[in-house]
């Protein structure tokens, strides 16, 4: 059963996981401890493998688990397409769907087992690579989180979905917030996964605003072995199955138009230094579910926590010895638990709470 805690006037929920979590978490667990399993320590290689060659900055060549569409517009006077994938229920549809967005290092394609499960669950489900990133178009322009949120909300009407479960991890939970607070009428429930900017971190830090330089000749090495590190870092237990990630990254900087790319993501990477979705977070009365990979960093837990109790319906969940990406350490625990909080009735933005 949840254990409830009021903090500053919101109901918290905080779900312990349940017997059947348990035991799907005891496999992570027992991973880690040495003779726990006959499993061999897993590392990336030391230097990129020969074989790896170049990759295009939008990713062409590069096998999503689901066909790619795009969707054509128009944003700052500038012709731009963003990719996505819109994948329809595989067992007996429930007449809701769900939308997800990635994190700033990674593709959309790497929801594909949340994909495979609520799919079979019932639900259409839509994955967005968001623009600048990668199938999408790369524009020079001023991005920002409303640009994005305002980027799904005009995909959902492209695609005539009227109301949505919206999904976010790391930076990605920044603009599904974002989404929630700007589209509350949109949205059913919010679910950020190890989001990034649960505190507001501008003050007293300044502001150094883009001056167009950028590193177009890497050093291919260095930049690879940086790549490992925060690769790493963001699992408890790397597995070979994460390799993808860090071969695109070292493909795309092999390719012709890195430099273009490498200007695009430093327009991006000055998001988190002009914008806080922290002073969203009262106003989305969309049921809201912050979880997480406990091991993402000393503060993340009470962060998350601290969160859910101001938002108006809030609730975490936080799994034990599982780090940042936990849809890919832990796919299993992190599914049944999108399941579980999709089928409890939504919120009426300023009203009762209805069954979808």
């Amino acid at each position: 059963m949840a254990t409830m805690q009021r903090q500053g006037g919101s109901m918290t929920i905080e779900r312990p996981v349940s017997r059947a979590r348990v035991a799907l978490l005891l496999v992570a667990v027992l991973a880690l401890v040495p003779g726990a399993v006959s499993a061999q320590s897993h590392h990336p290689p030391p230097e990129p493998p020969a074989e790896w060659g170049p990759i295009s900055i939008n990713l062409e060549g590069f096998e999503y688990p689901h066909p790619v569409e795009f969707m054509n517009f128009r944003v700052f006077g500038q012709d731009v397409r963003i990719a996505y994938m819109d994948v329809a229920p595989a067992g007996p549809a429930n007449g809701r769907a769900v939308v997800f967005h990635h994190g700033g290092s990674y593709y959309g394609w790497y929801w594909k087992s949340q994909i495979e499960a609520l799919t079979e669950a019932g639900y259409r489900v839509v994955v967005k690579d968001r623009l600048g990133w990668g199938k999408s178009s790369k524009p020079i322009l001023p991005y920002s989180m409303s640009l994005h949120a305002s980027n799904t909300a005009r995909l959902m009407e492209h695609l005539g979905i009227e109301q949505a479960a919206i999904v976010g991890h790391s930076i990605g939970g920044q603009m599904a917030t974002r989404f929630a607070f700007l589209y509350p009428e949109k949205t059913t429930h919010l679910v950020t996964i190890n989001q990034v900017g649960l505190t507001d971190r501008r003050p007293g830090r300044g502001f150094n605003p883009f001056d167009g330089g950028i590193d177009a000749d890497p050093d291919l090495q260095a930049a690879y072995e940086a790549d490992v590190r925060t690769d790493t870092r963001r699992y408890v237990e790397w597995k070979p199955a994460f390799l993808d990630h860090l071969r695109i990254r070292h493909g795309q900087r092999l390719s012709g138009d890195w430099p273009r790319l490498a200007y695009v993501r430093r327009l991006g990477g000055n998001l988190r230094s002009m914008d806080t979705v922290v002073d969203d977070w009262p106003h989305i009365e969309a049921k809201t579910l912050i979880l997480g990979g406990e091991i993402d960093g000393p503060e993340f837990p009470d962060n998350a926590r601290r969160a859910a109790g101001i938002l108006p319906n809030g609730e975490v969940f936080l799994i034990p010895n599982v780090g940042h990406n936990p849809h890919e350490e832990v796919p299993d625990i992190v599914n049944a638990e999108l399941i579980r909080f999709f089928a409890t009735a939504a919120i009426e933005a300023g009203g009762e709470g209805r069954q979808q």
